[in-house]
């Protein structure tokens, strides 16, 4: 994980100071053994009741389509989890004082979005990620943009 303010990138973020701003971090490693019983902490210990996992790559032929749906400000009703089993992604979240925090996350990180948190997605340049995704309810996880939740 790489993390800074969007508005100084010479400002490294750590895990303690997401958590500050009510973001969970942690690198749970990169082998099965390792993170499925660590992932099944968190569901035990926050209800999340459904696990399933998402790819996306160059190859899928509506890669824009799926894109364009996360990377304007948006929020969940349910917290966004995941994590990263392959490739990257790039998480801008508003902090608590309404700064943008960016969030690089790669193999063996695992991040959670709390519910109501306006964030926005996008993929590297990369543009792969495969990804461990957990749910309390999956109808808790539409995307609810800024503008609409102001």
């Amino acid at each position: 994980m790489h993390a800074h303010w969007l508005d100084d990138s010479a400002t490294a973020l750590d895990a303690d100071t997401l958590a500050a701003h009510g973001v969970v971090y942690e690198f749970l490693g990169t082998n099965p053994a390792e993170y499925q019983p660590k992932l099944d902490d968190y569901k035990s210990q926050r209800g999340y009741g459904t696990q399933d996992e998402v790819g996306l790559n160059p190859s899928l032929e509506n890669l824009d389509e799926i894109c364009a749906k996360f990377d304007k400000e948006h929020l969940h009703t349910d917290d966004e989890v995941r994590f990263v089993i392959d490739g990257e992604g790039i998480f801008d979240i508003r902090s608590s004082d309404d700064r943008w925090m960016r969030v690089v996350v790669e193999p063996g990180d695992l991040i959670i979005v709390p519910k109501d948190k306006h964030h926005r997605f996008r993929l590297t340049e990369s543009k792969s990620i495969h990804c461990v995704r957990l749910f309390q309810d999956q109808s808790g996880w539409v995307p609810v943009y800024r503008a609409a939740s102001d």
